[in-house]
């Protein structure tokens, strides 16, 4: 089963505008019991930390050691997108690691920057 917390590489093919696209990780921010049922799961995309210079209050750099992640990586939490399970099927897709808890504290934060609870 998918967890709150996981990082996978997925394919966000298609997009569109600003989205971002392409093969690249992910973070899992849907509750287990939402990633549980045959629905979506909810991620917020990662991109290199090269291409980020500055670090903005959305967002969560996380470095290789600590994620599984091949590079050192941001997470966009203003880049929230839910996701079919389907996207996270082998070949197609491939979990690399997990955030600890402490991190995931860090994104729930950005999170709520974005979205008015």
């Amino acid at each position: 089963m998918i967890k709150w917390g996981e990082i996978y590489f997925v394919s966000l093919d298609p997009a569109k505008g600003r989205e971002q696209a392409g093969k690249r990780p992910v973070l899992v921010v849907s509750s287990d019991i939402i990633n549980a049922q045959p629905l979506v799961v909810t991620v917020a995309a990662g991109t290199d930390s090269k291409n980020l210079s500055r670090n903005y209050p959305t967002n969560i750099r996380v470095t290789a050691a600590e994620s599984g992640l091949p590079k050192d990586t941001v997470f966009l939490c203003f880049q929230v997108r839910s996701l079919h399970h389907t996207r996270f099927r082998e070949p197609i897709a491939r979990r690399v690691g997990a955030l600890p808890l402490e991190r995931m504290a860090e994104v729930e934060d950005a999170l709520r920057r974005v979205v008015v609870l």
